[in-house]
C-alpha cells in the first residue's frame, strides 16, 4: 500500500474534503450498525426468555459502562413487557431495529456518494495530466515509444484504474472504519474471546495474502500485450493501403491474432487468480466462524464463559459481520494490485523527464532585429553517434537560406534545433545575440512558423486549422491569409466553404489544398522567421506551382530557412548551405557554388538529368 499511496496520494490530497466527509459518514454507518445489532439481545430474551431475573434501572456513572449499558438495556425490555406484553414489545424493537437500518443504509449511501466526486475526479485528473504531459514532452520522448502503447496507456490503462483502483476506493475507505468499530465492539462484549479469534485472523490473512503476489505482475504483463495489439491496429489504419497493396492481409491478420492471443491467455490467468479470492476468503471466514463457534460453545457448557448466552449470538453476529467488510478489503487489495500495474505503466508517461528545461528567469523577444546564429553547434540523440559536427550558420534579418544535401544529412535536425524541439550538446544558438536556452519557449516559438513536407491539419473546420495558433482571428483575417495562400477560391468552392471539415489529417482535400491551407496558417501567425521543410516535394507540377507562389508571398520581408530538395525552388535564396554526413561542406549562393564544381554541382547536375 506504501507504493499505492506514494502514486496516488497527489490526486488524493486534491478531494480532502469529499475524503473527510465520506470517512464521517462512514464512522456514522458502523456505529448504527453495531447499535441496530444491540437490539438483538432484548429481542432474543423475549423470545427465548433467558432472563429470569428482575432488572433495576442503574444510574449512568454508578459502575462499569458496559455494564450499565447492558442493565440498563433489559429493564427497558422488561418494563415495555410488562406494560405492553410480549408482542407488543417485539414490534416496538422491531420498529426501533428498521429505523436503526434506515440510518445505517441512509449514511452507507451518503458516504459512497461523497466518494463519487473522488472517484470521477481522479481519472478525470490522471487523464489530462497525461494529456498535458504528452503536449509539453520533447518530440525525442515521442521517437523511442510506440504510437500504440502510448495510445493504450491513455485509454485501456486508465479505464483499467477506474474500474480497478476507482471501484475499490469505496471498500478501501470504509472497510477499515467497520472492522475497527466491530472489533471495538467485539472487545467490548468479550476482550476474552476477541484474543481467540485474532490469533485465528493471522491464517486467514495468509490465505488471502496468498493469492495476491503474483497479480501486479501478471496484470502489467496483460496490458503490456494489449498495448502490441493497439499499437498494431494503429500501424494498420495508417498502413492499410500498402498492405492491400502487398496483399499481406492474412500476414497482418495472424500477427494481430497472435498478439490477441496472448493477451486472452495473459487476462485470464489474471481474472482466474482474482476470482479465487471470494470463493478462499469465504471457506476461510467460515471456519474462523466455527472454530469461534467451537470455543465460545465449550466455554458456555462448561459455565466458564465470560458472557451469557445471548450476548453470545450478538458476539457471533458481529463476528460475522466484521467477515464482509475483511473480505471486501481483500477483494479491494486485489483490485488495487491489478489497478497499480496499470498506473505504473500511466507514471512511466507521467515521470518522464523533460530535458528542454526552461531558465529560471526567462528572457522575451518581440522580433528578430539583427541575426540569428549557430555558433560551433553539436548534437546526437544519443551518446552512441553523433548526427551534426561544428556547424557555424549567420542568417541576417530578411534573409533567405536554404539547406540542401542527401536524405540523412542532418537538415530536418538543423532546423528543429532553433525552436528548441531538441537541445544541442555543445556550442549556441542565439537570436539577437541571446541564447535560445535563456529564452521563454513560448516567446521562441511564437517567432517561428512552419510549413512542413507533410501538411498536418486537425479534424476539424478549414477555419480553425487556418486559425490554429492565432487568438481571436476574425473571419476577415482567415479569408486575407487564404487569399494570399492562393487557397480562398478552392474553399469557396467547398460545400460549407470555411465551415467544412477537412476530415483526419485533411484527408477530404488534395496534397496541394492542404500545404496551401497551411502556408495560410503560417501567414495569419504572421512570424517574422519562416522555416520550410520540404515545402513543395510532394505536390504535382500544377499544385506545386500554385504553393511556390504562395510561399514567395509569405517569404516577403521575412528571415526563412528552407530545406529542399529540388535546387530550383531555392536558386534565389542569399546563402545556400550544403550539408553532407551532419556537417557544412560548402556554402554561397547558387551560381557560386556551380562554378566551384563541388557537391552541389553533382547534385544539380543529378537533377538535371
Amino acid at each position: 500500500m506504501k507504493e499505492f499511496y506514494a502514486i496516488m496520494g497527489k490526486y488524493f490530497a486534491r478531494y480532502k474534503k469529499f475524503i473527510a466527509g465520506t470517512l464521517l459518514v462512514n464512522i456514522l454507518s458502523a456505529v448504527f450498525n453495531v447499535v441496530s445489532f444491540s437490539v438483538l439481545l432484548p429481542i432474543l430474551e423475549i423470545l427465548f426468555d433467558t432472563k429470569h431475573e428482575r432488572y433495576e434501572f442503574m444510574p449512568w456513572g454508578t459502575g462499569d459502562v458496559k455494564e450499565t449499558l447492558m442493565n440498563n438495556l433489559y429493564y427497558y425490555s422488561q418494563t415495555l413487557v410488562d406494560s405492553y406484553g410480549p408482542s407488543t414489545t417485539l414490534l416496538l424493537l422491531g420498529i426501533i431495529l428498521s429505523s436503526l437500518a434506515l440510518l445505517k443504509t441512509a449514511t452507507y449511501f451518503g458516504g459512497s456518494a461523497c466518494l463519487m466526486p473522488l472517484r470521477t475526479g481522479i481519472v478525470r485528473d490522471i487523464r489530462t495530466d497525461i494529456y498535458r504531459k504528452i503536449l509539453h514532452l520533447p518530440l525525442s520522448f515521442f521517437s523511442e515509444e510506440r504510437k500504440g502503447d502510448i495510445l493504450a496507456r491513455v485509454s485501456t490503462d486508465v479505464n483499467e484504474v477506474d474500474a480497478s483502483i476507482g471501484s475499490s476506493l469505496d471498500m478501501a475507505i470504509k472497510n477499515p472504519i467497520l472492522i475497527v468499530v466491530y472489533i471495538g465492539t467485539l472487545v467490548a462484549v468479550s476482550w476474552q474471546l476477541t484474543l481467540f479469534t485474532l490469533l485465528v485472523v493471522p491464517f486467514l490473512a495468509w490465505g488471502i495474502g496468498s493469492i495476491g503476489k503474483k497479480l501486479k505482475r501478471k496484470s502489467l504483463y496483460a496490458q503490456s500485450k494489449w498495448s502490441d495489439g493497439i499499437s498494431q491496429i494503429e500501424e494498420t489504419l495508417g498502413g492499410l493501403r500498402i498492405i492491400k497493396a502487398f496483399i499481406a492481409e492474412k500476414k497482418m491478420e495472424d500477427r494481430f491474432v497472435a498478439v490477441n492471443n496472448e493477451f486472452r491467455d495473459a487476462s485470464m490467468r489474471v481474472a482466474i487468480r482474482q476470482s479465487a479470492a471470494h470463493p478462499v476468503s469465504e471457506f476461510l471466514g467460515t471456519c474462523m466462524i466455527v472454530i469461534v463457534l467451537w470455543f465460545g460453545g465449550y466455554l458456555i457448557f462448561n459455565g466458564n464463559s465470560p458472557i451469557d448466552a445471548s450476548a453470545f449470538i450478538y458476539y457471533l453476529v458481529i463476528l460475522y459481520t466484521t467477515l464482509q467488510p475483511l473480505k471486501d478489503l481483500s477483494k479491494a487489495g486485489y483490485s488495487i494490485q491489478k489497478g497499480m500495474a496499470s498506473m505504473e505503466r500511466i507514471n512511466k508517461i507521467l515521470a518522464a523527464e523533460n530535458h528542454i528545461k526552461e531558465a529560471a528567469h526567462p528572457k522575451t523577444l518581440n522580433g528578430l532585429n539583427d541575426e540569428i546564429k549557430l555558433d560551433n553547434v553539436c548534437f546526437s540523440y544519443n551518446e552512441s553517434r553523433e548526427i551534426l559536427h561544428h556547424i557555424n550558420i549567420s542568417i541576417k534579418k530578411g534573409q533567405t537560406i536554404a539547406l540542401v544535401g542527401q536524405s540523412g544529412s542532418g537538415k530536418s535536425t538543423l532546423v528543429d534545433l532553433i525552436p528548441r524541439y531538441h537541445d544541442i550538446n555543445s556550442g549556441t544558438i542565439s537570436i539577437d545575440g541571446t541564447d535560445i536556452k535563456e529564452m521563454s519557449i513560448r516567446s521562441l516559438r511564437s517567432l517561428i512558423g512552419n510549413v512542413n513536407q507533410e501538411a498536418i491539419l486537425f479534424n476539424d473546420t478549414v477555419f480553425n486549422n487556418i486559425a490554429f495558433g492565432s487568438e481571436n482571428a476574425t473571419q476577415e483575417e482567415v479569408e486575407a491569409a487564404a487569399r494570399i495562400a492562393n487557397a480562398h477560391d478552392f474553399i469557396m468552392e467547398m460545400e460549407e466553404g470555411y465551415q467544412t471539415k477537412v476530415g483526419d489529417r485533411g484527408c477530404r482535400l488534395s496534397g496541394g489544398q492542404r500545404q496551401r491551407i497551411s502556408i495560410a496558417r503560417a501567414i495569419l501567425k504572421n512570424p517574422p522567421i519562416l522555416i520550410l521543410d520540404e515545402a513543395t516535394s510532394a505536390l504535382d507540377t500544377e499544385s506545386e506551382k500554385l504553393v511556390q507562389d504562395a510561399l514567395e508571398k509569405l517569404m516577403k520581408s521575412r528571415t526563412t530557412i528552407a530545406i529542399a530538395h529540388r535546387l530550383s525552388t531555392i536558386k534565389n535564396a542569399d546563402e545556400i548551405y550544403v550539408l553532407h554526413e551532419g556537417r557544412i561542406v560548402e556554402q554561397g549562393t547558387h551560381e557560386e557554388l556551380l562554378s566551384a564544381n563541388g557537391y552541389y554541382k553533382k547534385l544539380n547536375d543529378m537533377q538535371a538529368l
